[in-house]
This record gives C-alpha cells, structure tokens and sequence, in this order.
C-alpha cells in the first residue's frame, strides 16, 4: 500500500487503457467522458478568465474613446504577448505532469509546478520593461500619441497582473493533469464576480477612470491565484502536493529549454494574428478595416475558448496515457477529441454563416462596419472550422513532448509561407483586408494543420510510450 494509499484518484474513470472494453461506440462514450471532464470546466474557466477583459472594456467604454481605445490596445497588444509567452511556456508541464501523473509519479507533479513557477517568475522580471515602455512601445507601433501616453501610464497598474501569469499558469496545469478542475473552474468564476463588483465600485462609485478599470484586473487574477493555490496547499492535492521542496531548483536549465520550445510554438501562433491586425491598420479606410476585423476576431476569440479547452484537455489525455505506456489509448484519444473538436466547429461555422448580421450587431451598428463584417463571414466560418481541428493537434504535440518539432513547423508555416502570401495579396493584388487574412490563413494555419495531421497519423504510438516511459524516468532523476 504505501505511496500507492497516498496517490490521487480520477474518482469515477481510472487511468488506463479502454482498447478493450466493448465496441467501437462503447470505448468511443468512456473515452468521451474522461475527456470533457477536463474539457467542460476548462471552457468555464476560459470563458470566464476571458470576460475579464471584455467586462473591462466595457466600463472603460463608458469613460470616453481614448480610455477605451489606450485600454483594448493595452490588453491586446502587450498583455496579449504578456500573456501568451507564458501560457506558452507553462504547457511544458501538460507534457511533464500528464506523463508523470500517468506513470504514478505523483510527487514530481509538484516538484515540476514549484521549477515552472521559478522559471516563470524570472521570465516576468526580464519582460517587465515591456510594460515599463509601453508608451513609447505602441508608438513605435503608430498608434496615436494620445492613447499610447495614456496606455503606456496604465501599463504601470497592470505589473501585478504581469506577475500573476507566473504563479496561475502551472497553478492551472498542475490541477488539469490529475483532473480536478472543478477548482480552478470555481475560482475563475468567483474571480468574474469579484471582478465586476469592482470594477463597478471603482470606476462609478469612486470615479477612478481608467486607472480604476485597469487595476480592477489585478484583484481579479489574483483571485482566480488564491482559490487555487490554497486548495492545493491545504490538502485537496494529497501525493501530487508534500510542500515545498529543495528539488525545485534542480534541472532548471533542463526545465527552461522544454518551457522555451513550448513558449515559441505557441507565440508564433499568438504573434500571428496580432500581425494580422497590424497590417490592416495600414490599409486604406483603415478605421473600418481594423473595425470589421475586430468584430471578426471578438467572435473567434470567444469560439477559441472550445478548441483551446481541446487543446488542454488532448494534451492531458495523451501525456496521462503515453506516461502509463498506453499507445494505443493514447492514439484513441487523439481520434476522440479531433472527431468531437471538429463537430462543434461545423455546427459552430453554420451557425455564423446563418446568423452573422445579427452576431454582428452585438459588437457594432455602424453599416459600413456590419458590410464589410459581412464580406468576411465566410473567411470567418472557415478559420473557425480550422481552429477546430489545429488545436487539437497541437494537443497532441504537447502530450507527446514535440515541442521543438513543432515550433520549427510553426516558423515555416506562418512565417515563411503565410505571412509572405497574405503580404503578396494585400500589397500586390490589392486584396485588402480579405487578401491578406485569406492568405494568412489558408497559407498558414491550413498548411500547418495538414503538416500536424500528417504527422500525427504516421505516428507510431507504441514507440511514444516507450520514449515517454523513459522521459519520466530521466524527469525524475533531475
């Protein structure tokens, strides 16, 4: 008994290979409900995570169009690159954690979480002076003077928030590889409450303005932080949690290549779209253009928070199977999610193709806006139907541990082939907006999604287990 009497459970569906439990419909259904049981509160939590920045610019949309305009560009640009270089980074321990837990590696979950917060939290104080100069930053980038000075004065309230990605990051996977997300889920959705009670305290009741609205954001996230970090330090994590530990601070060169392969395969993807809307603002009637684009890009914002749910949830499943040496569980549960992932997103693609003016109006009632929304809803159905399946995939690249490999995909694909064939239909086939994100996406996005499925089905799974067996091993002895 021992260690075995202490390990965590998943409660109702164990960790094991289902190859041989019944049909096809049968495995299809167990496989189904120990994914979305990571799934379901993942998508809660994003939606609601997400909603702290829409509730923000809400209020700050009531204060006047430079607090509106200096705030969005703050959240987009450099708490969006913020942001995504450390969720990247954070989703080496969906490789490690999800192994190890599978493997019954239970003590290294949080020797791995406690190297993750060490390596993020050093990477804050190397990003901090991207929010020190923002102002000068968003000039540089054109934004007006007026709101790049006011955005650039608000930056300083949000280093807080800057800190917080360190911590709530591995916080978030560290939960996920074992299942119990219903916490973080909770904590997310008290954290939208208190955000809104707030930011209503600060912003009508106390007049703060735009400071105000901004540093709402702070308490929020740190909320969010707290609910999680004392359940898992107050018992809810017995095994995978036995306090803090010496062995945090070995291998952390090891740990911090791992986190920089994971952190640039996602950024590329990140720092993709943010291009996107760069080079439309270059464009002639670039007020509409960056408007309608807008629109489009609020509605696949809140549709990701789906393939982003699968995305975890895939790299869970398959770290968790891989780690017990279960290739062919693996490979099964890389067909479930890419099969279920896919239906939402048809369903998801007709629904915007039936109802897109009026999911339009939501965000804006100028005609101009809605015409050219209208233009592009069919390039956005088919970025919606491919973000649905790409995600997945890289799922599967972060349980597996191809990190690497995918990051160089990621290069070739957006920057080398999308990047130059959205440039060539904007500038030299005057395409306008709808040449350069058609080729941005079909360019890039389509040719990685092929290059990740291709790889993916040549996978030979048995010899994933194997490596990943030996992966934990050599984990462990760091």
């Amino acid at each position: 008994m021992g260690e075995e009497s202490k390990a965590p459970l998943l409660v109702k569906f164990e960790n094991r290979s289902h190859e041989n439990e019944g049909g096809l419909g049968r495995r299809f259904w167990v496989e189904s409900k120990m994914l979305w049981r990571i799934i379901g509160p993942a998508i809660l939590s994003r939606l609601s995570t997400y909603s702290y920045n829409v509730v923000t610019q809400a209020f700050a949309g009531h204060l006047g169009d430079t607090e509106l305009a200096a705030i969005s560009i703050l959240i987009s640009v450099i708490t969006g690159f913020d942001f995504g270089l450390l969720l990247g980074m954070a989703s080496a321990l969906e490789t490690l954690c999800g192994q190890a837990y599978g493997a019954k590696q239970y003590h290294m979950l949080g020797v791995y979480m406690q190297r993750s917060w060490i390596v993020l939290f050093c990477m804050c104080v190397l990003l901090l002076p991207l929010y020190v100069f923002a102002g000068p930053l968003l000039l540089l980038l054109g934004q007006p003077k007026e709101v790049a000075d006011l955005a650039g004065y608000l930056a300083f309230w949000l280093i807080p928030l800057h800190f917080s990605f360190a911590f709530i990051f591995p916080l978030q996977r560290f939960l996920q590889c074992q299942v119990k997300n219903a916490i973080y889920m909770w904590s997310a959705l008290v954290g939208l409450v208190v955000h809104v009670a707030v930011s209503w305290w600060f912003v009508r009741v106390l007049e703060l303005g735009a400071v105000g609205a901004t540093a709402t954001l702070n308490i929020s996230w740190w909320v969010f932080i707290i609910g999680m970090l004392v359940y898992t330090t107050c018992g809810g994590c017995p095994g995978t949690w036995t306090g803090f530990s010496m062995e945090a601070f070995s291998g952390l060169w090891e740990f911090l290549k791992l986190s920089a392969s994971s952190g640039v395969m996602l950024c590329l993807e990140n720092w993709y779209y943010r291009i996107l809307v760069l080079m439309t603002g270059n464009m002639k009637d670039a007020a509409i253009a960056v408007d309608a684009l807008s629109v489009c890009m609020a509605i696949n914002g809140w549709e990701m928070s789906i393939p982003l749910s699968f995305f975890a949830g895939t790299g869970v499943r398959v770290a968790n199977e891989l780690g017990a040496g279960n290739g062919k569980a693996a490979k099964f549960a890389t067909i479930v999610s890419v099969v279920t992932s896919t239906a939402i997103g048809v369903v998801i693609m007709i629904v915007v193709l039936v109802f897109h003016e009026q999911i339009a109006l939501f965000f804006s009632s100028s005609k101009p806006v809605l015409d050219s929304v209208n233009s592009m809803t069919v390039l956005l159905a088919l970025t919606i139907l491919l973000n649905s399946v790409q995600p997945v995939l890289s799922g599967v690249a972060v349980g597996s541990g191809w990190q690497t490999r995918v990051a160089y995909i990621n290069i070739a694909s957006y920057y080398m082939v999308g990047l130059p064939l959205g440039i060539l239909m904007q500038w030299v086939f005057d395409m306008g907006v709808m040449g350069v994100w058609a080729g941005m996406i079909f360019g890039g996005t389509a040719l990685q999604t092929v290059i990740l499925l291709i790889i993916t089905m040549r996978c030979d799974w048995e010899k994933e287990a194997e490596r990943a067996s030996k992966h934990v091993k050599k984990w462990s002895q760091v």
